[in-house]
């Protein structure tokens, strides 16, 4: 299978789990609370990944180069939360379907915008007007998916 073909099998798939989990989040923020359902699903988190690591020995386990990864690689656990937080909050409102929608929208917009100025070490591709006009035809799914 083509490296490229497979990497997007893994990403649609990637978007399955999203949509499951932000789901799974919001019914268990409906009973535990917004903040403790964060703290909850980085908790669990945190124990699965810890034994794939340290039990299952996944991955290179070799953690004492943590130093040399530039700061804000860090802050990717902040936005874990907030994402987490705010996932949760949103679908009860307005449901999967559409808050699913928006937070592709919102996504497809940012990673244009970091493709076009080549940040985080990535290669710089530029944003064209094709790109425009998708997102704004993904933004206007989200708000059909809206309406009743």
């Amino acid at each position: 299978m083509d490296a490229k073909l497979l990497a997007l099998i893994i990403a649609a798939i990637s978007g399955l789990t999203m949509a499951l989990q932000g789901t799974m989040n919001s019914a268990l923020g409906k009973v535990v609370g917004l903040w403790e359902t964060t703290f909850i699903v980085h908790a669990v988190g945190t124990v699965v990944v810890g034994i794939l690591v340290f039990v299952c020995r996944l991955g290179a386990c070799d953690l004492d180069k943590w130093v040399s990864a530039p700061w804000y690689t860090y802050l990717g656990g902040l936005l874990s939360v907030v994402i987490i937080y705010m996932v949760a909050r949103s679908m009860p409102v307005v449901g999967v379907a559409p808050a699913t929608t928006a937070i592709i929208v919102g996504q497809v917009l940012t990673a244009a915008a970091i493709d076009h100025l080549g940040l985080f070490g990535f290669e710089q591709i530029p944003f064209s007007w094709y790109q425009v006009a998708g997102t704004f035809l993904m933004a206007g799914g989200a708000f059909l998916l809206l309406k009743k």
